[in-house]
């Protein structure tokens, strides 16, 4: 997370995206279950890698995540 966070710090414009982005993985009613934090479940992390790398253990590379916000944002103005 601290080389994403980096690599998204350089980027200004993303700044917004990645938040907005990073909120609408939170589960509903993220409170009710542990581990009581708002952060996406194991098993949608598992699948992304899976859809990303084809390996459920792969982290993802900061340079991902970079061009993954540019998409969001260019597909948010599109739509």
């Amino acid at each position: 997370m601290v080389r994403i966070s980096a690599a998204i710090a350089r980027h200004p414009t993303l700044w917004l995206v990645a938040l907005r982005q990073g909120a609408r993985l939170i589960p509903p009613r993220w409170w009710t279950r542990a581990p009581f934090l708002p952060v996406p479940s194991r098993d949608y992390v598992r699948f992304r890698s899976v859809t990303q790398y084809g390996d459920p253990d792969r982290r993802p590379e900061p340079d991902d995540v970079v061009q993954y916000l540019r998409w969001c944002s260019q597909w948010d103005r599109f739509r």
